[in-house]
């Protein structure tokens, strides 16, 4: 079964910036928000094999980042719990200044998905998510949430402050600034089909609903004429009243519209519930007759 979270996160880790401002933004969120401190030193934890590639080509040619012809071996990457990649920091993550530039913040939000985000789109409806590691993060991924794809809400758990969309529309344009075109097009294939099974199923239930109506309407029609035949007699109804008492009888399960075309000459279903009115009315005057008599 595929995991729309996991295929989101290969594609944008495929996606590499043109514009060197825009690479440096990009690395320096990875590094910003997949940052672990683990015993004694720091390091970049990711479960998806892309993001540490992604991290490993955007990372500087220093001995600062450990970076020798991009090999796994010379940057300490391990193997740890539930298959996570872990890439040692040599320095400890500086807090940088919120960008100023519009697509570094793009960048920047694409890195929170990358390192702590989630999207999932169920039975249960949308939801988006991004739990930071600490506050400090939040806060500031709040900030860069609202200047790229409107205000995330937030909750606690598990003592995390967590960063969410349920808004088919905004994890739409979040997915759409950030670059996720494909995981755009998914969402909006889901949503297409999920909106048209609640038409379905919106029309089946009108459509049960009106049979139920036309099916308590007939019998009701039924158990009056019933005693109207008792009571008096079909055969001294007029001409039009029998005619329509006799098809309601005869054909339990039609329409209006569909006894009234029986007719002869046919009629229209107002003038057939007018008759079949009349009839009722015919119904409530014996019964007051015959309570009186009692």
């Amino acid at each position: 079964m595929r995991n729309l979270s996991a295929d989101t996160k290969d594609a944008l880790a495929r996606d590499f910036p043109a514009e060197a401002h825009c690479r440096e933004a990009l690395f320096a969120g990875l590094v910003l928000y997949g940052a672990r401190k683990i015993r004694a030193g720091t390091y970049f934890v990711t479960h998806r094999n892309a993001v540490a590639r992604l991290l490993l080509k955007l990372s500087p040619r220093d001995a600062r980042f450990a970076r020798s012809s991009g090999s796994f071996d010379k940057l300490r990457m391990t193997t740890g719990t539930k298959r996570a990649q872990r890439i040692a920091i040599p320095v400890e993550p500086e807090r940088a200044r919120k960008p100023v530039r519009r697509c570094d913040r793009v960048m920047e939000a694409r890195a929170a998905f990358l390192t702590v985000g989630s999207v999932s789109a169920g039975s249960q409806g949308y939801h988006l998510e991004f739990v930071p590691p600490d506050r400090e993060r939040a806060e500031r991924l709040e900030w860069i949430l609202r200047a790229v794809a409107g205000a995330p809400k937030t909750m606690r758990r598990s003592g995390h402050v967590t960063l969410y969309y349920k808004d088919f529309e905004a994890i739409v344009e979040f997915f759409g600034v950030t670059g996720a075109h494909h995981t755009v097009l998914e969402l909006e294939g889901i949503h297409a089909l999920k909106e048209t099974k609640n038409r379905i199923h919106r029309l089946v239930n009108t459509e049960a609903a009106n049979l139920e109506r036309v099916a308590a309407a007939a019998a009701a029609q039924r158990e009056t004429i019933e005693y109207v035949s008792s009571a008096r007699g079909l055969r001294h109804l007029s001409a039009a009243l029998r005619e329509i008492a006799e098809l309601r009888l005869n054909y339990p399960d039609e329409s209006l519209a569909e006894l009234g075309r029986r007719c002869n000459p046919p009629i229209s279903k107002p003038a057939a519930s007018g008759r079949l009115n009349a009839l009722a009315r015919l119904a409530r005057r014996l019964r007051g007759n015959q309570r009186r008599d009692d």
